[in-house]
């Protein structure tokens, strides 16, 4: 099952969050990480699993695209 962003998170019995991208784990958080990940993510889930992951756009693609070692 597919989320909008692709991300989705589970809480687990220990306490640690597991992120999953595209269904594959993408990192676990554990401790006062996963406690401050949850106050994050109430507002925008996929934004702040996205930033939590390091996986989100970084606003140079359409630059990158332009470049001229990248016009084939």
């Amino acid at each position: 099952m597919g989320t909008p962003g692709g991300f989705a998170f589970e809480e687990r019995g220990d306490g640690s969050i597991l992120i999953t991208h595209h269904g594959r784990k993408a990192t676990v958080l554990r401790g006062a990480r996963a406690a401050e990940f949850l106050a994050d993510a109430e507002a925008d889930p996929q934004g702040a699993m996205a930033r939590w992951t390091g996986n989100y756009k970084r606003g140079n693609e359409r630059a990158a695209r332009q470049h001229p070692r990248n016009q084939r």
